[in-house]
């Protein structure tokens, strides 16, 4: 069979080559579009015009102050009068108050039961790991030096579990801590000087309440005298 088109008649062929030349075309186009710029219109020649005059700074104008000079002294008087006194005047004798050798010393006899002396006796306060004998709780007479330490401390942790109670104020907000106590035991034994110190108030104010139902004690001696002991002691609230 005889082909009647030919092929160089093909509109296909080429249509690649068109194809990328009319996308370079656009492109071009487009980029010129975009790089295109207006400006305004800028004149040959500017010139500058500066007044010489408008550089110059205007000095402030100072004023001077001119104040008036003090008046002359008045003039002393040519003749200076004298008056006489017409008056007595009496003379205050002055007697001397030094002593010398001779002068006699009148003696005070003085009764020696007579003078009353009042010893005050300095309040010293002993810390309780070095204290010579330690306060002595109620239960724990009559042990050695060692053992009456540990059966303070062993007295004083079974006061507090027995006295304890959990504020329910705390129990109920579910607060919890550890609460730090200082207390002193004086010369006579009681306690005094309890300061708290904790996460909330109501269990500072249950703590010093446990602290203050301690019994008197026998109080710490050093080298024979009573002394203040000072004590501290963490008191644990944990709710169970």
């Amino acid at each position: 069979m005889r082909v009647k088109k030919n092929p160089k008649a093909d509109l296909n062929r080429n249509s690649g080559l068109y194809f990328v030349m009319g996308l370079a075309i656009v492109l071009f186009v487009t980029w010129r579009a975009l790089e295109y710029r207006t400006y305004d219109s800028v004149q040959d020649q500017i010139v500058m015009l500066v007044d010489s005059e408008s550089l110059d700074e205007d000095v402030p104008l100072t004023e001077i102050i001119r104040t008036t000079p003090p008046p002359p002294p008045p003039a002393a008087p040519e003749v200076i009068e004298v008056i006489e006194d017409t008056d007595d005047v009496e003379e205050t004798i002055i007697e001397s108050t030094e002593i010398s050798q001779d002068t006699e010393i009148a003696s005070v006899d003085l009764d020696a039961s007579e003078i009353d002396v009042a010893e005050e006796e300095e309040d010293i306060s002993v810390p309780f790991a070095v204290i010579e004998e330690v306060p002595v709780f109620p239960g724990c007479e009559g042990l050695s030096a060692g053992d009456q330490r540990a059966c303070f401390n062993q007295k004083m942790m079974e006061h507090v579990q027995k006295n304890f109670m959990y504020p329910k104020t705390a129990e109920e907000l579910g607060i919890e801590g550890r609460v730090f106590v200082q207390f002193v035991i004086g010369r006579d034994g009681k306690i005094t000087k309890i300061r708290t110190r904790g996460p909330d108030p109501s269990l500072e104010k249950e703590a010093q309440r446990i602290i203050a139902a301690l019994p008197q004690m026998i109080p710490g001696r050093q080298r024979n005298r009573n002394v203040s002991v000072p004590y501290s002691i963490p008191i644990n609230f944990k709710l169970m």
